[in-house]
């Protein structure tokens, strides 16, 4: 209540968060404003009963849209695989490696470059919508999803997403300049929080009407529990590297001597390794349905579906792949011995420069490798649970239905989907991040009020 009485009374930090919460709440007004030529309440009957794996993970991330088919159903995923092939890029690509050593312009070039990315991106996906959504139409003994199918129906569906699309980024991109926090991350965070009062009162329905029993709901508890405490202590945690400081002369005056250290995180990354590998392996079942069921293309790409074998395998890959490259990005051993060789700074026991930053290399590899480990188990848990805690499957309607959609979860979704896994990372990992920059801000402000009180002091005297 402190912290928040502290909020409120600085205004500057006032104003950020109250601008948050309206970009927070402009998205969410955004998500009830449903796509042209769509029945969304046969879509949304439809998706209540049964949830594929693009209605799936692509939904939560979206805030529940796509199920929807809002105007924001593409919500933040093209502008994150855009960022992820602009990232990747710049490895590869010496235009871009130089671009982004060039400072503030050079990262404005690379977010234009992102935001172009995005669009064509958001026109393909959109186009893979449209073309689901028409077959899934055709079969499913005729249900009227789409009014009037064909390409004036997939232009304007391209239209609609696509500047929904856009207008999510530029919300995301004003919260983090203007608000408090990662915009992005916020915005993943705000739909996925809001269906969490949904999924517990349909966990509670489940164990009322005998579906889940007692113990099974304890156990469900208990790793819910568990998983949000060891979410917390590793977020928390951190490897140390000491560093001394030789003493110099300055004038008349002796400076350095001090001891301290370079705090590495175990988990450096944050949410983004398990936010891109999810949103690689979502773009597969996004183009699917431009493929006829039976043809060899959309069997294969049903191997990736959420659940089986290859999807785990290739998932567990993708997170430790970015676990290890967005920690090189957003950390550079080379940069930091330059700086500590260049004030006079030393880890002891190994030679300034080189070695120091092979040293710190070395170290931050065996911690980001326990960290994408952790990443890993924490993103595989709803599979636990749903092989685990074996839950009655969803009623399907009829074969053609089968068809249509590959694989069906089961209606643990619910507990997939916040009892564990990615969505209790993001929200845990989001939430400890905004709280920690909010107090980074408080503290900056005490500190300049304090250092305002000792002038005045000081003039007095």
């Amino acid at each position: 209540m402190e912290s928040l009485k502290n909020i409120f009374a600085i205004p500057e930090l006032r104003k950020r968060v109250l601008y948050t919460f309206g970009i927070l709440a402009i998205y969410r007004v955004g998500g009830h404003v449903p796509t042209p030529g769509i029945n969304t309440s046969a879509l949304t009957q439809l998706t209540e009963q049964q949830a594929s794996n693009l209605f799936g993970l692509y939904d939560m991330f979206s805030g529940y849209n796509l199920s929807q088919m809002t105007v924001f159903a593409l919500g933040v995923m093209p502008y994150i695989s855009a960022s992820i092939i602009l990232q990747l890029l710049t490895v590869v690509w010496p235009y871009l490696e130089r671009l982004s050593k060039e400072g503030e312009l050079g990262r404005r070039k690379i977010t234009q470059y992102t935001r172009y990315g995005t669009i064509l991106l958001s026109v393909v996906q959109s186009f893979g919508i449209s073309f689901f959504l028409e077959n899934l139409t055709q079969q499913t003994g005729g249900l009227p999803i789409v009014y009037d199918p064909g390409w004036s129906f997939r232009l304007m569906t391209v239209l609609t997403l696509t500047t929904g699309s856009v207008l999510v980024m530029w919300l995301g991109e004003q919260i983090t300049e203007r608000g408090v926090g990662n915009g992005m991350s916020l915005l993943i965070y705000a739909g996925i929080v809001v269906g969490l009062p949904r999924a517990v009162l349909a966990t509670v329905g489940q164990f009322q009407t005998g579906q889940i029993g007692l113990l099974t709901m304890a156990a469900l508890v208990v790793v819910m529990v568990a998983v949000v405490a060891a979410v917390v202590f590793v977020e928390r945690g951190h490897r140390r590297v000491p560093v001394q400081y030789a003493r110099r002369m300055v004038g008349r005056r002796m400076y350095g001597g001090a001891s301290t250290h370079i705090p590495l995180k175990v988990n450096t990354g944050g949410v983004m390794p398990v936010i891109f590998a999810s949103s690689i392996l979502a773009f597969p079942q996004t183009i699917a349905p431009m493929f006829a069921v039976d043809s060899v293309v959309a069997r294969v790409i049903n191997q990736f579906s959420m659940g089986y074998p290859l999807y785990n395998v290739c998932y567990v890959g993708l997170i430790i792949f970015f676990a290890y490259f967005y920690t090189a990005i957003i950390f550079n051993p080379d940069d930091v011995a330059e700086n500590m060789r260049k004030y006079g700074g030393f880890v002891p026991g190994i030679r300034p420069g080189k070695r120091t930053a092979e040293h710190i290399d070395g170290i931050l590899a065996r911690v980001t490798a326990a960290g994408a480990v952790y990443l890993a188990i924490i993103a595989l848990i709803p599979e636990f649970l749903l092989t685990g805690f074996k839950v009655a499957p969803i009623p399907i309607i009829g074969d053609q239905l089968d068809a249509a959609l590959p694989r069906f979860v089961t209606e643990g979704l619910n507990v997939q989907f916040y009892f564990g896994g990615t969505s209790l990372l993001i929200i845990v990992g989001v939430a400890m991040d905004t709280v920690q920059q909010v107090e980074s801000q408080l503290i900056m402000r005490h500190y300049d009020g304090f250092m305002k009180k000792t002038r005045i002091r000081g003039r007095r005297a």
